[in-house]
């Protein structure tokens, strides 16, 4: 028998907070670095913000990838700076661009993948999100799209180019310091595993959610590796 719809929420809520606590504990964000300065000023609080997930904080990757999960077409973008789509799912701007203005990094978090980035963009951060991806490997499979595996192979091939523009030390300085936005896992739920037919006759929703943190965990033990 499924769960009630009450207690599937209080499996999510539970992932949530994992979600928080793990991202806390590895990545070590201090509170001084999330505060905006008491001045109203926008000085830069950490070298850069860099960006994994979905479609809530993709800036565009899926346009440069072989895959139907696009939204490079109008209404979208139609609020954001010169009216047109940019490849993020939304009409404006997406979450991690809101936080990077907001920690005075900069305005906007380009997609890694964008190849008109110069070193200028790598130097206070990328995004590596990709619209349809998942703690689930079957829901980027399902859409080909970056998983999160792929997305953590493009962010070291990203140290590596950041180490060959400005050397060694000051690559640990921005990799070790900066702040790391992880927003992903709808995906898993509304569409991998209640629209596809491939999760719900081996799993039901809290062995599924138990899958969902296991990738978690296996995301953030690879990054540390």
């Amino acid at each position: 028998m499924m769960p009630s719809c009450t207690s599937s929420t209080f499996i999510l809520l539970q992932l949530l907070l994992l979600v928080y606590l793990t991202f806390s504990s590895y990545f070590k964000v201090n509170t001084y670095a999330m505060s905006l300065p008491k001045d109203g000023s926008t000085r830069k609080l950490v070298p850069a913000l860099i960006v994994f997930g979905d479609s809530i904080v993709d800036s565009g990757n899926n346009n440069y990838i072989d895959t139907v999960g696009k939204c490079n077409f109008p209404p979208y973008g139609r609020d954001f700076i010169g009216g047109k789509p940019t490849g993020r799912y939304s009409n404006g701007k997406v979450p991690s661009d809101l936080i990077a203005e907001g920690l005075g990094i900069k305005e906007l978090v380009p997609p890694y993948l964008d190849p008109t980035l110069q070193i200028e963009d790598l130097l206070t951060g990328v995004n590596f999100a990709s619209g349809a991806a998942g703690y689930d490997p079957i829901s980027a499979q399902t859409w080909t799209v970056l998983s999160l595996t792929d997305q953590l192979e493009l962010f070291r091939e990203y140290e590596g180019k950041l180490k060959a523009a400005v050397g060694e030390s000051r690559t640990s300085v921005i990799v070790s310091e900066s702040v790391y936005l992880v927003a992903i896992g709808s995906n898993d739920i509304s569409n991998t595993y209640y629209s596809t037919p491939f999760r719900r006759p081996h799993y039901n929703i809290s062995s599924y959610t138990d899958l969902m943190t296991t990738s978690l965990r296996a995301f953030f033990r690879n990054y540390t590796d």
